[in-house]
């Protein structure tokens, strides 16, 4: 809580609401990321940062290497900015930007696109009928666990099989508009899901022991056409999992940079948060509330709890029931809402990482007493969707 103390005293002089980033939690959060990683290059999430500053900054440090973005405007804007090698997480179907990409050899060296489909082949060709460069396309390989007749982890792909994967793949290199380039696996199952029972716990060991020999196999088969450059997996809660199989080249992370609240029940890291929000106190309706302006910042996913911003600070705060985080008010409940008054300051976390920053146009970098101002993508005049 001293830190909140300190973010306080630094902040003292801005407008509420703003966000700050810990650059010293930062640093720390992704030196464990590195270590967690165990010598497997990490690619940067760039959906859990959209910061280009702060991108830039886990890219400067040693373990990290490449993008992975969230859309091909995005992708071609990191490019045109500096970033030499980014992956697609998702398909696209944005024709304005396949276009672009397709006129510009320079911007195709460095982008692959995400496919899971002969449709997405055949979409991204007809977009780009005549292109001046060969456009480079990695496969998206479905990486939940079905057990007991469930499909357990995201939608995604349906690719799934070793003959899933390889008849798309020969699509693909008996063309010659497009590379092969890799393949990817997205364990949502073990990276997005908190240890918080048993039954959990249970499913990640199941679902990691199922993936690695099924990934091996995809990858062994592919193989068989051509090397892949890129074997793509996990996310920042699966790691260790992730870099642990040979047969990976690298492994995503984003989150694991800021320490959002999705990420304080894993059994094996705990990140710091790195990054918050202060919102002023603007009424005291009653005795143990303080109502806050604004805050209501609700992370995407599934419509319940743990999708809300968390208060932090002052401690023993929580929202009500009955108001959750307002569109302009958000009353807090708890006994040090007494000790607040008009125009005091409460801290509050974030469910998620980099969806906050869609709401700020600038984070106020705290670096030891020292504080500077970075533009996040919306500070920018960027908004990917």
């Amino acid at each position: 809580m001293g830190e909140f103390e300190r973010y306080g005293r630094l902040t003292a002089g801005l407008d509420a609401p703003f966000a700050v980033v810990d650059l010293a939690a930062f640093r720390r959060n992704a030196d464990d990321l590195v270590r967690r990683a165990a010598g497997t290059p990490i690619r940067v999430a760039s959906k859990s940062v959209r910061c280009r500053p702060l991108l830039a900054a886990a890219l400067e440090r040693p373990g990290f290497h490449g993008v992975m973005g969230y859309s091909l405007v995005e992708a071609l804007w990191l490019a045109e900015n500096g970033v030499d090698d980014i992956l697609l997480g998702y398909p696209t179907a944005h024709r304005t930007a396949l276009r672009e990409l397709a006129a510009n050899p320079e911007a195709a060296a460095k982008i692959t696109l995400m496919i899971d489909s002969p449709e997405h082949l055949a979409f991204i060709r007809s977009v780009t009928a005549g292109a001046d460069a060969k456009i480079q396309v990695a496969l998206d390989v479905d990486a939940s666990l079905r057990v007991f007749g469930q499909h357990l982890g995201v939608r995604r792909s349906p690719l799934r099989t070793p003959d899933d994967v390889t008849a798309l793949a020969r699509q693909v290199v008996a063309d010659d508009a497009f590379e092969l380039t890799g393949v990817m696996f997205y364990e949502a199952q073990i990276a997005g899901l908190p240890d918080t029972s048993p039954a959990v716990r249970w499913v990640k060991r199941r679902s990691a022991a199922e993936l690695a020999d099924r990934r091996g196999a995809v990858v062994d088969a592919v193989k068989q056409l051509g090397p892949l450059r890129i074997v793509n997996s996990g996310g920042t809660g699966s790691l260790e999992i992730s870099s642990a199989d040979p047969v990976v080249t690298e492994v995503t992370a984003g989150s694991g940079l800021y320490g959002p609240t999705l990420f304080d029940k894993y059994d094996i890291f705990q990140p710091e948060p790195a990054v918050a929000y202060a919102l002023d106190v603007v009424r005291r309706p009653a005795p143990r509330i303080a109502t806050l302006f604004g805050g209501g910042y609700v992370a995407s996913g599934p419509a319940k709890k743990s999708r809300l911003p968390s208060p932090a600070w002052p401690a023993g705060l929580k929202l009500l029931g009955t108001e959750g985080a307002g569109e302009v008010q958000t009353p807090v409940l708890g006994k040090s809402a007494d000790g607040l008054h008009l125009g005091d300051r409460v801290w509050m976390r974030y469910a998620k990482a980099g969806e906050m920053f869609e709401r700020f146009e600038v984070v106020h970098a705290i670096d030891g007493d020292v504080i500077t101002e970075l533009k996040t993508y919306r500070g920018e005049g960027r908004n990917f969707g």
